[in-house]
C-alpha cells in the first residue's frame, strides 16, 4: 500500500523528499493540485472543496495514510478531513513551539501564506506558547508564485524578500520559521539576507517522524522497491519533461538541506 502526499502544487515535495529519505522502502503517491494553485489567496470554502476532491482521489487509490503537505490546507481543512475519512491523515503547521522555547531573548519570524497567517489555527497556537509576544508573522504570497514558476535563483526573488523584510531588524531574530512548504526552495536566498546565526526551521522532519510513528504503531511499514507516482489535479504524470521537472525539484531540495 502507498502513502499519499497532497499539496496545492510543488511545495509538498519538500515533505515527500524528507519521507523518501526516512522511509526508503515505501511507495508514494504525490498529488499536486496544479489546476488551483495557489491556495493561500483563496477562500476557506474553495480550499475545502479542492482538498476534499484530492483526498477522495487518494483514498480511492488505496493509500494507507495521507500527509497534507500544505500548511494552508491543513489550517483550513484538517478537522473536516479527519471527520470525513477513517485512515490516518497528518497535517502541517509552522514549527513555532520549538523555536519559541529556545529563542532566549530574541525574536522569531514566521513566514507563510496570507491565509495561514490570518487563520485561527496559528493564532490559537501562538496564544498558547508566545506569552512574551516574540513571534512576528509575515505573509509572503509571491514566493509561492516564484516556486511554481521554477524561479528560485533570480534577483527578483531576492529583491522581493529584501523589500518585504526591510522594516524588520533581522539581527533581532534567532529563527525563521518556514510556514509554507513552498518556501523551502529558497533557503539559499534567505541565507544571503539573514544573519548567519539565524536558524531556518520547517516542519517536514517532524511531520515524517509522526508519520513513521503511526505506521509503526499500526504495523503498516513495508519493504518495497520504492517508487513515486505523480498526479497533477488527478492526471497521472507520464510525460518525460514533467518527470524530469520533478527530478530537478528533488535535486534542488537535496541541495537546500545544507542550509
Amino acid at each position: 500500500m502507498k502513502i499519499g502526499f497532497f499539496d496545492s502544487g510543488i511545495g509538498g515535495l519538500t515533505v515527500l523528499h524528507q519521507a523518501m529519505r526516512m522511509l526508503p522502502e515505501e511507495d508514494f503517491i504525490y498529488y499536486a493540485d496544479t489546476d488551483n494553485v495557489p491556495y493561500g489567496t483563496k477562500t476557506k470554502e474553495e480550499i475545502i472543496g479542492y482538498v476534499d476532491l484530492a483526498i477522495e482521489f487518494l483514498v480511492n487509490q488505496g493509500v494507507k495514510a495521507i500527509v497534507i503537505a500544505c500548511n494552508t490546507a491543513t489550517s483550513v481543512a484538517i478537522e473536516f478531513l479527519r471527520e470525513r475519512y477513517s485512515l490516518p491523515i497528518l497535517g502541517m503547521e509552522p514549527a513555532v513551539k520549538p523555536a519559541v522555547e529556545k529563542c532566549s531573548n530574541k525574536r522569531v519570524m514566521v513566514i507563510a501564506t496570507p491565509l495561514t497567517v490570518k487563520e485561527d489555527k496559528l493564532k490559537n497556537l501562538l496564544r498558547q506558547i508566545d506569552d512574551d509576544h516574540r513571534v512576528d508573522l509575515l505573509p509572503l504570497p509571491q514566493l509561492v508564485t516564484f516556486a511554481e514558476a521554477g524561479k528560485f535563483e533570480i534577483m527578483e526573488v531576492e529583491n522581493y524578500l529584501r523589500k518585504e523584510l526591510s522594516t524588520y531588524h533581522l539581527e533581532d531574530y534567532s529563527a525563521l520559521i518556514l510556514g509554507c512548504t513552498h518556501f523551502n526552495y529558497f533557503k539559499d536566498t534567505y541565507r544571503r539576507i539573514f544573519p548567519a546565526d539565524v536558524e531556518f526551521i520547517d516542519g517536514s522532519e517532524g511531520t515524517v517522524n509522526h508519520l513513521l510513528s503511526i505506521l509503526q504503531d499500526k504495523k503498516l511499514l513495508e519493504h518495497n522497491l520504492p517508487k513515486v507516482e505523480y498526479y497533477m489535479s488527478g492526471r497521472l504524470v507520464t510525460e518525460e519533461d514533467e518527470l524530469a521537472r520533478f527530478a530537478q525539484l528533488h535535486e534542488r531540495l537535496e541541495r537546500m538541506l545544507q542550509y
